[in-house]
């Protein structure tokens, strides 16, 4: 079992940046994948990135490429999201996920295994 806990989410103004961290306990991350997803209300939870166990490989959305970078800190068993030029459509809740096996479907929910509590994310126009 893996208890994951999201952090660093706010109050933001566009154009601004934040960095959410996501720790792990139970287990350690360094054989997971990991992703990030949000949810904005009334909409559908939305793959935003996500990092492989070994090689780091990452992958984005394309709503946030170039805007946010997934690192993962496995002595700590973290994993972080930057998000820099932060735009009022990014603000929704913002959750980690832990998932056993990187694949052409690692953008769906369904590849993940743990979920965090969430951690809101509003930015001001």
């Amino acid at each position: 079992q893996v208890q994951l806990v999201e952090s660093g989410g706010g109050l933001v103004q566009a154009g601004d940046s934040l960095r959410l961290s996501c720790a792990a306990s139970g287990r350690t991350l360094s054989s997971y994948v990991m992703g990030w997803f949000r949810q904005a209300p009334g909409k559908e939870r939305e793959f935003v990135a996500a990092i492989r166990s070994s090689s780091g490989i990452t992958y984005y959305a394309d709503s946030v490429k170039g805007r946010f970078t997934i690192s993962r800190d496995n002595a700590k068993n973290t994993v972080y999201l930057q998000m820099n030029s932060l735009k009022p459509e990014d603000t929704a809740v913002y959750y980690c996920a832990a998932g056993r096996t990187w694949s052409t479907l690692i953008a769906t929910t369904n590849s993940y295994i743990y979920w965090g509590q969430g951690t809101q994310v509003t930015v001001s126009s």
